[in-house]
């Protein structure tokens, strides 16, 4: 039952978080569910839903309760960022300069800030986006140059075969990186949210000291 699994999760990330004072916020990866499936979380006081591609945002908005907040979490193309710059609250995937260039292109038309969440390949996986660890705080100072652009802080994707102590490691170089940029408060950014942890892994994502966790197939068996 859903609310049921609701319940289980928060009640592992308030307990693995309990270190950090605050557990991290879910968001329901609804990529695979149809509207049907997803309204019912609203009464259940998720109303952060995560979605991989501007197509099916675009597909499933008409029909959502205007109150659910909607994350971009997928790979996301340039040419594609026009189509969902008004409609999402933050975009988690942030991985280049162009793309950067982009979003501050189209946020400046919309009249508007966009949240920005910059994706680091932490694990060096040649099939992942996101920029090298080595290179976060450079291309932060970059992108808090573009006035279109509200950076938020860090997101990052395990790989879905590796041990859970490597994931644990994994997690805390993300928890270091993150403390840093906070640390160099660099002008004209907001770093605050550290988005990483899926179904399989997000009760290290909250001991790590994560502050949004990316659930699916735990919330919609």
């Amino acid at each position: 039952m859903l609310e049921e699994r609701i319940a289980r999760i928060r009640q592992v990330l308030a307990q693995e978080s309990q270190a950090w004072g605050k557990p991290p916020r879910l968001i329901a990866v609804t990529k695979y569910s149809p509207v049907e499936d997803i309204l019912p979380l609203h009464a259940l006081g998720v109303t952060d839903i995560g979605e991989n591609r501007v197509q099916v945002i675009r597909e499933k908005l008409p029909f959502l309760n205007e109150k659910f907040s909607v994350h971009l979490i997928g790979r996301l193309q340039t040419n594609k960022v026009k189509y969902i710059i008004k409609d999402v609250c933050l975009i988690h995937s942030l991985d280049s300069m162009s793309l950067a260039q982009e979003i501050d292109r189209q946020a400046q038309k919309a009249g508007r800030r966009m949240p920005v969440l910059v994706q680091v390949n932490i694990a060096r996986e040649a099939q992942k986006a996101g920029i090298d660890e080595a290179a976060i705080l450079p291309f932060i100072q970059q992108c808090a140059k573009l006035p279109g652009l509200d950076i938020k802080g860090l997101m990052a994707m395990m790989p879905l075969d590796a041990p859970r102590d490597t994931i644990e490691t994994l997690f805390g170089r993300m928890r270091m990186h993150f403390d840093r940029c906070v640390q160099e408060a660099i002008n004209q950014t907001d770093i605050r949210e550290l988005s990483m942890g899926m179904s399989q892994d997000y009760d290290l994502a909250a001991r790590a000291g994560a502050t949004m966790v990316r659930v699916g197939s735990a919330l919609f068996r």
